[in-house]
């Protein structure tokens, strides 16, 4: 017979259960009304996610409570411990589906008025998987099943897959002009958080690993750090900056440039870069929404103060540096001039880069190499 401890530790235990599991149904169903409402262009739909947002929000309030309650009155140790401590996590990648599908419903809510085709089976084919992954998080996690949880994170390269495949064909028709850019970035904004749900999934399917095993599974690239170089039209500095960091070859770096509203990269900025062994040639301006994985880089490099508009206020797990230095393709005055302007440029973006490697790293033998004249 269980003891007087023993059986109020299961209560606490099985009510942090029921109300884990109540979140997840609850954001499962917001992902898929969010869906609903983009697929039937259901205005009234849309709004209903957005407004039941707010429930999301307060139960993932009450799961905080519970959890930090359990832990000053049970003390527990060990799986328990562990349960308690990862609960707290899932239910913060529970609240971000949330966020997740009110997003897309906002971006709904754009399209509606607009009279454009949406590849509406596209959606729905990383909709369903996305949302097959949550519901076996969820479930593996609640009933600590390390091996569901292993085969669940096995759908999120599929997801990946379909979201590269949309996002591929939604710029080819933008480039052929077959959608504007007000229906392209929502349409890539909605593809994004959907695949987004699955990310969150595979990070609930983590946790189930440590409460389980008491080891971090971690992803194969988790060591890596991304860096993202931001202006405004992606067609001079950040590209200097993302071709200089990527020549440094860091083994453990991925970087990249986008700007907030791309235009043609500047010819002059081509003829610069060659001068210093980098070829820009094949290189094409990107917007913010259009790079792979956002959600997964650690630092935005800001070169251009109005960049940081372009993301949230409350931006999560970003660090924003800032930059911020002349465009040298907007110098006027004689070719040496507009030279002096791209070398004093380009050597305030190395030394930069350097210092922000080196304090990432950590350690000076593994710092990049100093400027070459």
């Amino acid at each position: 017979m269980p003891t007087h401890y023993e059986a109020s530790m299961q209560r606490d235990l099985d009510r942090i259960r029921a109300r884990l599991t109540a979140m997840g149904a609850l954001c499962g169903q917001a992902v898929a009304n969010c869906v609903k409402a983009l697929t039937e262009r259901n205005r009234q739909l849309a709004y209903a996610v957005i407004i039941r947002d707010q429930y999301i929000d307060a139960i993932e309030k009450e799961i905080d409570r519970l959890c930090l309650e359990f832990l000053v009155r049970q003390q527990p140790v060990a799986t328990t411990l562990r349960f308690a401590y990862s609960t707290i996590r899932v239910n913060l990648e529970l609240e971000r589906i949330g966020d997740y599908s009110e997003s897309v419903a906002r971006q709904t809510l754009k399209l509606i008025p607009l009279d454009v085709p949406i590849p509406h089976p596209r959606y729905l084919e990383i909709a369903e998987l996305s949302l097959a992954m949550l519901r076996d998080a969820v479930k593996a996690f609640v009933d600590r099943d390390a091996s569901l949880a292993q085969q669940t994170i096995q759908t999120e390269d599929a997801v990946d897959q379909l979201k590269s495949n949309l996002n591929k064909d939604l710029v080819r028709l933008f480039k052929e002009q077959r959608i504007t850019f007000d229906v392209l970035n929502p349409l890539m904004m909605i593809t994004r958080h959907l695949e987004r749900v699955s990310d969150q999934a595979r990070n609930i399917c983590v946790e189930t690993l440590y409460v389980c095993a008491g080891e971090a599974a971690r992803h194969p690239d988790a060591d890596v750090i991304r860096v993202l170089f931001v202006d405004e039209h992606n067609a001079c500095r950040s590209q200097m900056a993302e071709a200089i960091a990527t020549q440094l070859n860091l083994p453990r770096f991925v970087f990249a440039s986008a700007g907030r509203d791309p235009q043609p990269i500047e010819t002059a900025t081509r003829e610069f870069m060659r001068t210093k062994g980098i070829d820009l040639s094949r290189t094409t301006a990107k917007a913010i929404n259009q790079v792979p994985n956002l959600d997964h880089y650690h630092v935005v490099v800001l070169l251009a103060k109005e960049a940081k508009t372009a993301f949230p206020s409350n931006a999560r797990n970003l660090t924003f540096l800032d930059w911020a230095i002349a465009d040298p393709s907007k110098t006027p005055g004689t070719p040496d001039q507009v030279r002096a302007a791209y070398e004093q440029a380009y050597d305030f973006i190395h030394a930069h880069l350097r210092d922000l490697v080196g304090a990432i790293l950590g350690n000076d033998k593994d710092q990049p190499p100093a400027a070459k004249p």
